[in-house]
């Protein structure tokens, strides 16, 4: 198994869309499956359609669904960080994909992000591995 280790910077943006890394490390590998993680307790990765307003509409539902508010007990950080450390429960930290002929088998609208509610931390790190067929 093949592994690489990519940092990122977050900065304010909820999503950061590593569909580019992603493509650029499974590239001349063949078929297989890969796999991405992001090894942090307040970020996750998801497959969206980036560009059309989704990230918009993620971040409304999030704030819908975990509000960033001083309402959870993990207390530290600026308002609201205890939501960070739930929104992996929702967004998982990985995901897997098949690979053909070194291209990751996305949808059309399909791009791989990883969403990152903190603030705090924007520096951010995935790992992808790559296990052949």
């Amino acid at each position: 198994m093949d592994t690489e280790v990519i940092e990122l910077r977050t900065g304010t943006n909820l999503a950061t869309d590593v569909t580019d890394d992603v493509r650029r490390f499974c590239s001349g590998r063949g078929d297989g499956l890969c796999h991405a993680f992001t090894p942090h307790a307040t970020a996750g990765l998801a497959l969206i359609e980036t560009g059309s307003g989704t990230e918009a509409d993620l971040e409304d539902a999030l704030g819908r669904l975990l509000p960033p508010t001083d309402i959870y007990r993990h207390r530290h950080g600026s308002t609201g960080h205890g939501r960070d450390h739930v929104v992996p429960a929702f967004v998982s930290p990985s995901l897997t994909l098949a690979v053909i002929g070194g291209e990751p088998a996305l949808g059309t609208w399909q791009s791989v992000v990883l969403i990152d509610t903190n603030v705090d931390n924007p520096n951010r790190r995935l790992r992808l591995s790559f296990l052949p067929a």
